[in-house]
């Protein structure tokens, strides 16, 4: 059984005779480099993992992106190297600051200081998306996903990972999984996929809208 093809922008190539995920665009944190290409790490990147795992993400590349959580750019980067314009979101200020270094050399990435779970606060800015990417650190994780529904075109892709020990750091993962699946109101779930060995207690979900909401 083959894996789903990967986005154009996105190739497996080999590094120290290791092959691994890699995009062509400016290294942002030292990644091992192959001329334009660099890693993708996969255990620094959620969606990375979901790509190592061979989910059906629905990327083919060139999508208008919504990424929720990017912190200081790392996956955001990669994302940016095979999309169209990707509006990165982070609530931090100090990650925004390395977030805003890594925009420079990507004139199709435009950092926003924003808050995941106050999506009026950039409605203004953010246009119709094809994919939402979502990697925050917060309770009320399905929250932030029925919130940014609206920006999502009819035939987009929520692409979520779930931390369970950002919703309750005492709860088993499983419980916390089927909660988030329970209140994604707004969507139909595709595929859901643990993330190890890349990352522990995290569960990756495809989504789609479901267009009887």
């Amino acid at each position: 059984m083959s894996l789903p093809t990967l986005p154009t922008g996105v190739e497996r190539r080999l590094f120290d005779g290791d092959e691994r995920l890699a995009t062509r665009g400016a290294s942002v944190y030292g990644e091992p480099t192959d001329g334009e290409w660099r890693v993708w790490d996969a255990r620094r990147s959620k969606l990375g993992a979901m790509l190592e795992h061979g989910m059906e993400t629905g990327l083919s590349g060139g999508e208008t992106v919504l990424y929720l959580g990017a912190a200081a750019g790392t996956t955001v980067s990669h994302v940016a190297d095979f999309s169209g314009p990707t509006y990165a979101v982070e609530f931090a200020a100090r990650p925004t600051r390395d977030l805003l270094t890594v925009a420079e050399d990507r004139q199709n990435l435009f950092a926003l200081l924003k808050d995941a779970r106050k999506p009026e606060t950039y409605a203004h800015i953010v246009e119709p998306v094809d994919v939402i990417v979502q990697d925050v650190a917060t309770r009320g994780q399905a929250h932030v996903a029925r919130a940014n529904r609206p920006f999502l075109r009819d035939d987009g892709r929520l692409l979520a990972a779930v931390k369970a020990r950002s919703e309750d750091v005492t709860a088993d993962p499983e419980s916390v999984f089927e909660q988030f699946s329970s209140q994604l109101d707004g969507y139909e779930i595709l595929e859901t996929q643990r993330l190890e060995p890349f990352h522990d207690d995290h569960l990756a979900v495809v989504a789609r809208p479901d267009r009887d909401h």
